[in-house]
């Protein structure tokens, strides 16, 4: 779960540094997810190639009724059928935005595998509005990606991460998906990332 400069005023490095920041650190792979975009797939993929390390491709679709979801393609069709999805979810918005519904994901889902993306801890409630996190809606994914969804999750040293992240696991019985939802290669960007960010 890396998010590149490629999400304007999120990601804070380019997709070669962090190709060579991975294959620095001894990883076998690495998974470039810009918001609702594959604009930085490519230069990921040169950068890749030259690291000697592998590039899994993939996105996060930022969804107007859901929970956010990380999506890989497996194969070549379910890459076309991403880059089908993104471009319906930025026609219908104005220039720079994507909307993309639940409903366009369950047309375009198959070859593809996804990951849930939980809010910041807080506690699973039975049910709630369409777009909340909540069991309902967890239910109604794991119905749609049977077999190919799992629970994005990654340790904020909060002091309860542990705990909250079994809570999370016992109950939505998603698989564990574990993540480093990364914003640049390197500390010293963590200043850039922070001033982009405020902007949002």
């Amino acid at each position: 779960q890396i998010t590149s400069n490629f999400t304007f005023l999120e990601g804070a490095s380019h997709p070669q540094e962090l190709a060579l920041t991975a294959a620095a650190l001894g990883l076998a792979a690495f998974a470039v997810t810009d918001r609702n975009s594959l604009a930085g797939i490519v230069r990921a993929h040169l950068a890749a190639r030259e690291a000697g390390i592998r590039l899994v491709v993939g996105a996060r679709l930022e969804l107007q009724d859901g929970p956010s979801l990380l999506c890989y393609p497996t194969d070549r069709a379910a890459y076309g059928r991403l880059s089908k999805l993104l471009t319906r979810g930025k026609r219908r918005a104005p220039k720079g935005a994507c909307w993309l519904t639940r409903e366009d994901v369950w047309e375009h889902n198959q070859g593809c595998l996804f990951a849930i993306l939980p809010p910041t801890p807080q506690p699973l409630s039975p049910q709630g509005g369409r777009g909340a996190f909540n069991l309902e809606t967890l239910a109604e994914y794991r119905h749609h990606l049977e077999g190919r969804l799992s629970l994005a999750v990654t340790y904020r040293y909060r002091g309860d991460d542990a705990q909250h992240l079994t809570e999370l696991a016992r109950q939505t019985a998603i698989p564990l998906l574990a993540t480093g939802d990364v914003l640049y290669h390197q500390p010293q960007r963590r200043p850039l990332q922070e001033i982009g960010r405020a902007h949002v």
